[in-house]
């Protein structure tokens, strides 16, 4: 039974999070996604052994995200690692080369899946709308990060999460704006649209009857 889970990512997932360790159940998570679907986790199966972390961390690319790893993933031992990766990838003075990105981000779940065989990974596909600090040629870059995100998910079994797809269909309902704050980081409608995708799309995993 899946009870240990950890959120990784950039500022998307950071969402201001604690730094502190050791914080009770549900504490620190930040005012985003990962905050979101805890809270939904935990009321559904208040009896589970929950521990969850969030070390999302704002600014990282993939590279950075590899450079901690071993330390904010495989030595927590989680049982489900959710990532969320790749809008400061297509950053047009720190960005990482789409080559590079599929290497890496293929070299990290190499990694993880030779450490911790047995852990469960969820792959966000990477998001944006084309306002704000989004201007076309990088949405097209973005989505060409997320047509590497899905072929990861494929190639090592992994939970794939269609955010952009997500967020596309919720225009339907209300504008970019709504959801997205500056055409990459959600607002709290956005946010909570990630977390209820998210627990959607996890809840077999998850062994949830919801």
């Amino acid at each position: 039974m899946i009870s240990r889970i950890l959120f990784q990512g950039d500022s998307i997932t950071d969402a201001d999070r604690s730094r502190e360790e050791n914080l009770p159940l549900g504490k620190g998570l930040g005012t985003g996604y990962p905050h979101l679907a805890v809270s939904r986790l935990i009321t559904d199966d208040p009896g589970r052994p929950w521990v969850i972390w969030n070390r999302g961390i704002s600014g990282n690319h993939v590279p950075a995200l590899y450079g901690r790893w071993e330390k904010d993933a495989l030595d927590l031992k989680p049982d489900l690692i959710s990532i969320l990766i790749g809008i400061n990838d297509t950053n047009r003075k720190f960005g990482v080369e789409i080559s590079r990105f599929e290497k890496v981000y293929s070299d990290l779940l190499s990694w993880t899946k030779k450490t911790l065989p047995e852990t469960e990974m969820v792959l966000m596909e990477p998001f944006c709308f084309c306002f704000g600090e989004v201007d076309e040629a990088r949405e097209k870059d973005v989505k060409e990060r997320g047509k590497i995100v899905k072929k990861l998910a494929e190639e090592f079994h992994a939970l794939f999460l269609p955010c952009q797809s997500i967020l596309d269909k919720a225009l339907e309902r209300a504008p970019k704006e709504f959801w997205l704050r500056d055409g990459m980081h959600p607002n709290p409608a956005g946010h909570q649209l990630l977390a209820d995708a998210w627990i959607e799309a996890a809840k077999d995993l998850l062994g949830l009857s919801r």
